[in-house]
């Protein structure tokens, strides 16, 4: 499969550059794939997990909390306004990023900003679940 560069990028580290396969991206349109050659494209993302495919059923899984892609045919390249790799989750950093989004949405007023915080602590509870899973 042809592969293409991709690179990842959060406000305190580069946590991913490099060659892959595919990059499945949680857009706020709806999930996406990319793969090598894709057209020009700029999303926004959603909290959800970001899997950076490498290859012969290896990858990389990290969750993601907004940000925004950037698509060419000749690679990508996400920047995250959060971004956690698998590996680092723990049940109880997602309680409390749990804790503070809740924080945050009840200190505001119904509208599309407080939806738009309920649906991040929807996903961050996906994540939990998956964790434990």
């Amino acid at each position: 499969m042809a592969t293409f560069h991709f690179e990842l990028v959060a406000p305190e580290r580069i946590l991913y550059s490099g060659e892959v396969e595919a990059v499945e991206l949680p857009a706020t349109e709806g999930d996406m794939t990319v793969l090598a050659g894709h057209a020009p494209a700029m999303t926004t993302l959603q909290t959800g997990f970001l899997v950076v495919g490498e290859g012969a059923g290896k990858g990389k899984r990290i969750l993601i909390q907004g940000g925004f892609a950037d698509i060419g045919p000749k690679g990508a390249t996400v920047l995250a306004e959060r971004a956690t790799p698998v590996e680092e989750l723990t049940a109880s950093a997602l309680e409390e990023e749990i804790l503070r989004v809740r924080t945050t949405a009840d200190s505001k007023e119904e509208g599309p900003e407080k939806e738009a915080l309920k649906a991040t602590i929807h996903k961050l509870e996906e994540a939990g679940a998956t964790l434990r899973a």
